[in-house]
């Protein structure tokens, strides 16, 4: 894997799946490494060229000390596909992953093709329960609300019937550098990307959980009534719906135009081209090694 330098950050990027296919782009949510995208791969790798990354404060990627902020993830995803030489990509993002993606497509519009952001939000209007999240890890670390957070991201029916998969998933959340999980907490605090949605021209895919207390649908309800090109579907999940329901995750792509996550042969969205990746780049991405 290789570990790529976004304005000083050390990025750990993973590139798997077809060579000669589509891009698409896999973005975590808080408190998860790339290692949350593993019930897709196996289907993805055989249509896409598949990238995922921890984001910063996350994972093997350095945790530098905050503020961090929408605008800065958005530049760090900016700073990967540009070392990697790639001009556009599919994206897919879940919970802070929707949230970057929201960033990407009213600012970096012209690197995005068609766009999943689930179980997301684009605002919060009261502030309190990550300002009580905050106080809570300052004092207790991740352990203090893993528990909870757990509780959260999986259905008491799921935990019961997949226990290991829940163990594996509180082991992630457990093993997040606190400095980076508090910025990125800090940043979930103030975010306000309602003026975003608007201007997101890709064809969009909303993914709620009926059983998301985090985001829940009705947040999911609003993005796609601001966005003009998106559709919603709604899973039998909680927060983390592509563990819960893998394969209808992965098949709820089919609801976008060109069917997404599992693409035509022929569709290859993919453009590399080295001018316009070294006028574009101006030194915002170093690849350090593999």
């Amino acid at each position: 894997m290789p570990m790529i330098d976004a304005d000083g950050c050390l990025i750990n990027v993973s590139v798997e799946g077809r060579d000669d296919g589509p891009t698409l782009m896999m973005s975590n949510s808080l408190g998860c490494t790339l290692q949350m995208w593993e019930p897709q791969m196996k289907a993805l790798t055989q249509a896409f060229r598949v990238i995922r990354y921890d984001r910063r404060g996350h994972g093997k990627s350095s945790a530098p000390p905050g503020p961090y902020s929408m605008e800065r993830f958005g530049r760090d995803v900016l700073a990967i596909l540009d070392d990697l030489n790639i001009e556009k990509v599919h994206w897919c993002g879940l919970s802070m992953g929707g949230m970057i993606g929201q960033w990407l497509g009213a600012n970096a519009p012209e690197r995005m093709g068609k766009i999943i952001l689930s179980n997301t939000a684009c605002y919060y209007p009261d502030p309190t329960n990550w300002l009580n999240r905050i106080k809570a890890v300052k004092e207790g670390g991740i352990a203090a609300v893993a528990d909870t957070v757990i509780a959260g991201w999986l259905t008491a029916d799921f935990r019961e019937r997949e226990p290991q998969t829940t163990a594996n998933m509180k082991a992630m959340l457990l093993a997040t550098p606190v400095q980076g999980y508090l910025a990125c907490c800090e940043a979930l605090s103030t975010l306000d990307q309602r003026a975003f949605l608007p201007k997101i021209n890709s064809p969009t895919l909303v993914i709620a959980g009926r059983h998301d207390t985090a985001t829940p649908v009705a947040a999911g309800e609003f993005i796609r009534s601001q966005i003009p090109s998106a559709s919603l579907t709604i899973l039998d999940a909680a927060h983390i719906s592509n563990v819960e329901q893998p394969h209808a995750f992965t098949d709820a792509g089919d609801r976008l135009p060109d069917a997404t996550l599992n693409p035509r042969p022929a569709m290859d969205d993919r453009k590399r081209s080295d001018d316009g990746m070294a006028q574009r780049r101006n030194g915002t991405g170093r690849r350090l090694g593999r």
